[in-house]
């Protein structure tokens, strides 16, 4: 069993015969070919060199790609340190939407219709609640982050809310929660499960979910979900700008799966690490890898979908007047840090000689790859 497993090995294993079996969607083509290519030669990048024992060293360029395990936890970074000039002095919630599995199918035939409502339903049911002069009466805000998986990478599509505790009325007052969730988790839970459907009803009524062709099939799931209980989760808040910051970035950037997760790749299987959330314990799957692929590639998101996005007060368009007026209000300034320019490239750590620093010589061209994957 190969120890140093990483997704991108896997993938330069396995996923040309993969892609050989299945059918090729174009976007998760684009992807594995991202992935595929990040940190090699067919990016290109820096040849470096020692000051010291003049070794040379080749750094190759990173895809960006959002699905990329190895250019996740760099973005992530770079996200927190920008948020925390965007965090109030006020105790914040976390409240997790989830779609119900019967929605599984409708979410591959139609992820674009599904996702985007998922977004816009919650968004209003939250700033119904907050309305309400019988709760917090005022504007709210909110930070959401769409999942798509579950720790073994099934499907289980969900929005992870990062919530400052309280609303702003007309008035320019400040309302602060008092509830330690937020909003009572039974009515917001119902709201949103007929909300939802609704919202879902009128897609196929309006042809958005043309791809659900069986007779009958709109109304019998419809139906059906009206008939369960949706549970909305809501986590006891927290208060605390690093906390709060470090806590948002663990699902700003996560992907379906990383490479500290993956254990050993065998000739044929996959073992990686999961969460059993139920009973609390961490537990070890193994997929073959052609499955493991197929649950990989479910993930993928559709083309220009944004995944995360801000509402109300905090939205993009009037985030920085919210923000001052709500910091008059609770009468604490904004944190002003200076900007560190970062000098990782010019600083890099001989790894041959362990004295001399890595300097920049050249740039190196990118290299065309022959593999079948790389060509479509």
């Amino acid at each position: 069993m190969n120890k140093a497993a990483n997704l991108q090995g896997l993938l330069q294993q396995h996923f040309d015969a993969y892609s050989h079996r299945h059918k090729r969607d174009g976007q998760r083509l684009k992807v594995c070919r991202h992935l595929l290519s990040c940190h090699t030669p067919a990016l290109g990048g820096v040849q470096y060199q020692c000051d010291h024992c003049q070794s040379q060293v080749p750094q190759y360029h990173s895809c960006r790609d959002r699905h990329c395990p190895q250019c996740q936890q760099r973005a992530s970074r770079r996200w927190s340190e920008h948020q925390q000039q965007a965090i109030l002095p006020v105790t914040y919630y976390h409240l997790v939407f989830t779609l119900q599995h019967e929605l599984n199918g409708w979410m591959q035939l139609h992820p674009e219709v599904i996702y985007s409502l998922l977004f816009k339903v919650v968004w209003q049911t939250l700033k119904t609640f907050a309305a309400d002069p019988k709760r917090l009466g005022g504007r709210l805000g909110m930070t959401a982050v769409l999942h798509t998986w579950g720790q073994n990478l099934s499907q289980n599509v969900h929005l992870h809310c990062l919530i400052p505790g309280g609303a702003l009325t007309k008035n320019k007052e400040w309302h602060a929660a008092k509830s330690t969730y937020l909003f009572p988790v039974r009515a917001l839970s119902r709201h949103f499960r007929g909300k939802m459907v609704s919202a879902l009803r009128d897609a196929a009524n309006t042809d958005k979910l043309n791809r659900v062709t069986r007779v009958g099939e709109v109304d019998q799931v419809l139906n059906q979900l009206m008939q369960k209980d949706w549970v909305v989760y809501s986590k006891p808040c927290i208060n605390h700008t690093e906390t709060i910051v470090n806590y948002l970035a663990r699902y700003s950037h996560r992907i379906a799966i990383s490479d500290q997760r993956l254990i050993g790749i065998d000739k044929n299987t996959v073992h990686f690490r999961y969460k059993d959330y139920r009973k609390n314990q961490s537990r070890t799957l193994t997929l073959s890898c052609e499955e493991f692929i197929r649950r990989f590639l479910m993930h993928v998101l559709p083309k220009g979908l944004m995944r995360l996005r801000h509402y109300g007060l905090l939205a993009n368009r009037c985030r920085k007047s919210s923000l001052e007026t709500l910091r008059k209000i609770l009468a604490r300034p904004a944190k002003i840090e200076e900007k560190q320019e970062e000098h990782e490239a010019e600083w890099l750590p001989c790894p041959k000689c362990k004295q001399g620093h890595l300097l920049p010589a050249y740039l190196l061209a990118p290299v065309s790859s022959c593999c079948s994957y790389a060509s479509g």
